[in-house]
C-alpha cells in the first residue's frame, strides 16, 4: 500500500470513528443494550483474571507465609549427605539411596549445627486433632508450632485472646471456634480423651481461613518422625553457600528466602506449558462465548443500519464508497466495543478488589497476595471484546455498503435480498459439524468433538434466515398479531437471525450437555455392583491391626439397640500364619481349571469375528462383575457371614455352611468347581522376596447361587491352615432387613466407637450421584440468554415499527393489539430459538451417543451403552422460558398505540 493510500485510509477511519462516537451519543438506548452486553462478560472475566492473578502467590509470598520471622527452614530427612535445588524444593542423595532419619530431631542438635546465636523453632504443619461433635468425630487441621516466639509469630495473625503459652493451651480460628461450639477460655477434650484443652485465643493463618487449631510445640505428646516437622532458623548474619552445604552433607534441606548460590534452580528452569488438549478447549469454548456475544448484539447493529439509511445514502452521495459505507458500521462496533470493554475492564478490577474477602473466604479460603491486576489478560479480554463488536456489525456492514442509495434518500426500506448460497453454506457446516463431532466422539477426543458441535452450531446460524422466510411465507393462516411478527421478523432477518441464532446456541448447549450428564449417570447406575447386599452394614477395623476388637456379644447388644432386627456376624480375612516380619502378606484365590477358561484375552484386540465367537463361547460368560463398593476376594468363615455377605438364599447359605464346616471351602463361580473339589493357591509376599512364594491345594467346595454376582472364595479355619493362614478379624457384618436410616447410622457411627476402633460403613444400592443441580443450572444459564436476547429484540423491534404502530392505530386496532404484538414479537424470538435449540441438542447428543456405542459394540470386553436420556428438568424449564419471556414483552409494553405525526 502506498503512502498515499495509507493515509486516505486513516483519514477514512477516523471520520468513521467520529460519526460512531456522534451515533452513539444519539442512540443513547441502543448504546447502553449494547454497552450492557459487552460489558457484562468482560467484567465476569477481568474480575476472575484480577482476583485469580491475587491468589496466585509469588515465591516471595509463598516463602513469607512458610518461613514467617525466620531466615530457613530445616528439614532434616535423612542421615546421609544430600543434594538439594537452589531454593530446597528438591533434594536427592549425594551418594547411593536416601537412609531416612527415624530418631527424633531435638532443638540442640538442630542448634548445634548453626552458628553461634542462631534462634530455632519447631513447627509441625500438620498434626492430629479429633473432636467428638454431635455423636461423631470430627477432624480438624491442627498445627504445632510456637506463637509467642518472634521466629514463628509472624505465621499466624491474632484475632483475640492470647497465643498459648502451655501444652494444654490452644488458639483456634473463627470457624473453628464456631464449630467447637465453646467460647473463649472454654475447654476442649479430643475424641481419644486427651485434654482437656483451654482456648485461650483466635488465630488466623493466612494459608488456611477453614477450621484450623494451633497448638503448642510440646502438643500433642508423642514421638515425632522427621518427616512430619521442620525447623525455623534465624541466623546472625546472612545464610551463606557454605552452611547450606554443612547442612546438606548432614542430610538437612534448607529453604531460604533467596535462591541459594551455584545449585540448579529446577523451578526457574521449566517452563510451563499449556496442555495442547486444554487449550485447544479453552480456546473453542472462549470461540463459542465470543460467537454467543455477536449474536446476542449484531440485532442492535442491524437496526441501527436501517435506522441510519439516509446518513450513510448521503455519505454514498458525498463520494463515498461501499468502503465508506461497511467503515462507517464497523466504526460503530470499534467504538461500542472499545466502550464496552473499558468500562467492564474498570468494573471488573473494583469488583475484585472490592470482592476480595468474599473471594479470600468463600472460594480460596487463603488470603490473597499483594493488590495487583493481570496486565496480559486484561490486555487479551479488552481486545476480545472489540473483535466482538467488530464482527457483530460486520454482517451489517455488508449490508449497508449493498443498501440502494435512491431507497434509502427517500426512506425507503429496500426489500431483503436472501442469496441461496448462504443456505449452502449453513448446510454443509451442518453436516460437516456432525460428522466431526461423531469422529471426535468415536475416538474420544473432547476437542474434536466441541469443534464439530461449534460448527453444526455456525451451520444453523447460517440457516436460521432461511428458515425464518418460510415460516413468514405459513403466516397467512394466523391472526393478524402473530402474522405482523413473523412479517417483521422475516422483513428484518438481519437482526432477528441473531437474536433466534443465540438463543438457539445456548439452547442447544445446554440440553446436548444436559443429555450426555443423564446418560452417563444411568450408564453409571446401570454399571453400579454392591460389594455386599444393599442396606447392610460392615463395622471395620479404623485403627491398624494390633487393639483387640470387641466381643462380638457386646457389638450385637449395640447394634440391637439401634437395628433392633440386626444380626452381627464376626468378618475375618486371611493373613499369613506364622509371618516373619510385619511386612509380610497372603492371600488366597480359586482358581479355574484351565478347560473352563474363556480362551480370549480379556484385555486383548479381537477382531468382529473374534468378538462374536467371544460372545457366543460359554466359557466367557464371567457369573460375576466387579463390585464398586468394599470389595475383599477372601474370607476365613464358618458359614456365619454368608448371609450378610452375600444375601443367598437360606437353603444355599444352609448348604454352604454345611461344606464350611466339615472343613471345605465355599465360591460364588461355578466355574471353580469340579466334581465337588476346588483348587486353592496362597500367595505369600515376604520382605524382599520376588516372586511370592505360592502353597497350591484341592480342597472339598461348594459353589454358591442366588447371591450378589461378586466373585468370592470362602474358607473355612481347616482349609486354611492347610494352606499356611489363618484368619485375622476384620470387623464385623451386619444382616439389616432394610437400609438404615441417617440416624440409626449416625447414632451406630457415635455408640460403636465407645467400645473400639470400629467404623460404620453401609452399602448402597446406588452410586452417590446427584447431578440435577447441574441439569438445573444449564437450564437457567441458557434461559437467562433466552430471556435476554427475547427481551432485546423485542425492545429493537418496538422501537423500529413504531410507523407501523400508527399506521395500525390510524385504522382503528385497538390498544391492546400493541401489548399483544409484543408478546409475540418475543415469542417468534424465544419460542423459534428453544425450539430450533432443542432439536440441535438432541441431535447433537444422539451423534455423539450413537458413535461412542458403535465404538462399544466393538469392544472386548464388553462394554455398557449409554442410553439415550432425556433430562426432562432441563427441558421443562426451556418451554417455560419463553412463555416467560412473551409474558415480561407483554407487561412491560404500554397498550396505548403511539400516533407519531398527524395524518392528513
Amino acid at each position: 500500500m502506498s503512502r498515499g493510500r495509507f493515509a486516505g485510509a486513516v483519514g477514512s477511519w477516523l471520520v468513521a470513528l467520529r460519526i460512531a462516537r456522534r451515533e452513539a451519543r444519539r442512540a443513547r438506548g441502543r448504546t447502553a443494550l449494547v454497552l450492557a452486553m459487552i460489558t457484562l462478560p468482560v467484567l465476569a472475566l477481568s474480575f476472575s483474571a484480577v482476583s485469580w492473578d491475587m491468589a496466585e502467590l509469588t515465591r516471595a509470598e509463598q516463602l513469607d507465609r512458610r518461613l514467617g520471622g525466620a531466615d530457613a527452614e530445616l528439614r532434616w530427612s535423612a542421615e546421609n549427605a544430600l543434594v538439594q535445588d537452589a531454593w530446597g524444593e528438591n533434594s536427592w542423595p549425594a551418594e547411593g539411596e536416601t537412609v531416612p532419619r527415624t530418631r527424633p530431631v531435638t532443638a540442640a542438635e538442630v542448634t548445634a549445627l548453626l552458628p553461634s546465636g542462631s534462634r530455632v523453632s519447631r513447627v509441625r504443619w500438620w498434626v492430629p486433632f479429633e473432636v467428638r461433635l454431635d455423636g461423631r468425630n470430627v477432624s480438624f487441621d491442627a498445627r504445632s508450632l510456637d506463637l509467642t516466639d518472634p521466629v514463628a509469630r509472624p505465621l499466624a495473625r491474632l484475632r483475640a485472646g492470647r497465643p498459648p503459652t502451655a501444652p494444654t493451651e490452644i488458639a483456634v480460628s473463627r470457624p473453628a471456634l464456631r464449630r467447637l461450639g465453646v467460647p473463649l477460655g472454654g475447654a476442649v477434650r479430643t475424641a481419644d480423651g486427651g485434654g482437656p484443652y483451654r482456648v485461650v485465643g483466635v488465630v488466623e493463618f493466612p494459608d488456611n481461613l477453614r477450621e484450623v487449631v494451633a497448638m503448642r510445640p510440646e502438643a500433642p505428646a508423642g514421638p515425632v518422625a522427621p518427616p512430619d516437622e521442620s525447623w525455623l532458623v534465624d541466623v546472625p548474619g546472612r545464610l551463606d553457600p557454605a552452611l547450606v552445604d554443612r547442612l546438606n552433607a548432614r542430610g538437612v534441606t534448607v529453604a531460604a528466602r533467596t535462591a541459594v548460590p551455584g545449585r540448579d534452580d529446577a523451578a526457574g528452569d521449566v517452563t510451563s506449558l499449556p496442555d495442547a488438549a486444554e487449550a485447544g478447549d479453552a480456546v473453542l469454548v472462549g470461540g463459542l462465548g465470543l460467537l454467543e456475544v455477536v449474536l446476542l448484539v449484531g440485532p442492535a447493529f442491524a437496526v441501527g443500519v436501517r435506522r441510519r439509511r439516509r446518513d450513510l445514502a448521503l455519505v454514498a452521495v458525498a463520494g463515498g464508497d461501499h468502503v465508506h459505507l461497511r467503515r462507517v458500521v464497523l466504526a460503530d462496533g470499534v467504538v461500542l466495543g472499545a466502550g464496552g470493554a473499558a468500562l467492564g475492564l474498570l468494573l471488573g478490577t473494583a469488583a475484585a478488589f472490592a470482592g476480595r474477602p468474599l473471594v479470600e473466604q468463600y472460594l480460596t479460603s487463603a488470603r490473597s497476595g499483594g493488590y495487583r491486576v493481570f496486565p496480559a489478560a486484561l490486555a487479551a479480554i479488552g481486545a476480545v471484546a472489540v473483535l466482538a463488536g467488530l464482527l457483530a456489525a460486520l454482517a451489517p456492514a455488508w449490508a449497508a455498503a449493498r443498501e440502494d442509495v435512491v431507497a434509502g434518500l427517500a426512506g425507503r426500506r429496500s426489500p431483503p435480498r436472501h442469496r441461496r448460497r448462504w443456505l449452502v453454506i449453513g448446510v454443509l457446516l451442518t453436516v460437516g459439524g456432525a460428522a466431526v463431532a461423531a469422529l471426535g466422539a468415536a475416538r474420544t477426543t473432547p476437542t474434536v468433538i466441541l469443534a464439530g458441535l461449534i460448527l453444526g452450531e455456525l451451520g444453523l446460524v447460517f440457516g436460521t434466515p432461511t428458515l425464518i422466510g418460510l415460516l413468514a411465507g405459513a403466516g397467512r393462516l394466523l391472526p393478524l398479531a402473530p402474522r405482523l411478527a413473523l412479517r417483521d421478523a422475516s422483513r428484518n432477518r438481519a437482526s432477528a437471525a441473531p437474536a433466534i441464532s443465540a438463543v438457539m446456541a445456548a439452547v442447544a448447549g445446554s440440553v446436548a450437555l444436559g443429555v450426555y450428564v443423564a446418560s452417563d449417570d444411568a450408564r453409571s447406575r446401570a454399571d453400579w455392583q454392591p460389594g455386599i447386599p444393599p442396606g447392610n452394614v460392615l463395622l471395620l477395623r479404623s485403627d491398624a491391626a494390633g487393639a483387640e476388637l470387641p466381643p462380638l456379644a457386646h457389638v450385637t447388644e449395640e447394634v440391637r439397640a439401634v437395628l433392633p432386627d440386626g444380626t452381627v456376624a464376626r468378618v475375618d480375612v486371611p493373613a499369613c500364619a506364622a509371618p516373619t516380619s510385619p511386612d509380610d502378606y497372603c492371600n488366597a484365590a480359586a482358581m479355574i481349571p484351565p478347560d473352563r477358561e474363556c480362551p480370549y484375552e480379556l484385555t486383548g484386540y479381537l477382531t468382529a469375528d473374534g468378538r462374536r465367537q467371544a460372545l457366543a463361547d460359554p466359557r466367557c460368560a464371567r457369573p460375576s462383575r466387579s463390585p464398586d463398593g468394599l470389595y475383599l476376594p477372601a474370607y476365613v468363615d464358618d458359614g456365619s457371614a454368608l448371609p450378610a455377605l452375600t444375601g443367598a438364599p437360606a437353603a444355599e447359605v444352609a448348604a454352604a455352611t454345611r461344606v464350611l464346616r466339615a472343613g471345605g471351602v465355599v465360591v460364588t463361580d461355578p466355574r471353580q468347581v469340579v466334581d465337588g473339589w476346588v483348587t486353592v493357591t496362597a500367595s505369600r509376599t515376604a520382605d524382599g522376596q520376588d516372586p511370592p512364594s505360592i502353597a497350591t491345594v484341592t480342597l472339598p467346595g461348594y459353589a454358591l447361587r442366588g447371591g450378589l454376582p461378586v466373585d468370592r472364595l470362602f474358607l473355612s479355619a481347616t482349609a486354611a491352615a492347610r494352606v499356611g493362614l489363618v484368619g485375622q478379624q476384620l470387623g464385623y457384618a451386619v444382616d439389616t432387613t432394610g437400609p438404615p436410616t441417617v440416624a440409626q447410622q449416625q447414632r451406630l457411627a457415635a455408640d460403636l466407637p465407645r467400645l473400639g476402633p470400629l467404623q460404620v460403613q453401609v452399602e448402597q444400592d446406588q452410586p452417590h450421584s446427584d447431578r440435577r443441580p447441574l441439569l438445573l443450572l444449564l437450564a437457567i444459564g441458557s434461559g437467562v440468554i433466552t430471556l435476554g436476547a427475547a427481551g432485546a429484540a423485542t425492545g429493537l423491534a418496538a422501537a423500529e415499527g413504531r410507523r407501523d404502530l400508527s399506521t395500525l392505530a390510524a385504522v382503528g386496532a385497538s390498544p391492546r393489539v400493541r401489548r399483544v404484538l409484543s408478546l409475540c414479537q418475543a415469542g417468534v424470538i424465544a419460542v423459534l430459538g428453544s425450539a430450533l435449540g432443542i432439536v440441535a441438542g438432541l441431535g447433537s447428543a444422539l451423534i455423539i451417543l450413537a458413535s461412542v456405542n458403535r465404538r462399544y459394540a466393538t469392544a472386548w470386553p464388553v462394554e455398557t451403552p449409554y442410553p439415550v436420556v432425556v433430562p426432562w428438568l432441563t427441558l421443562g424449564v426451556l418451554v417455560v422460558v419463553p412463555l416467560l419471556a412473551m409474558l415480561g414483552a407483554g407487561l412491560m409494553t404500554r397498550s396505548r398505540l403511539p400516533v407519531e405525526r398527524p395524518l392528513e
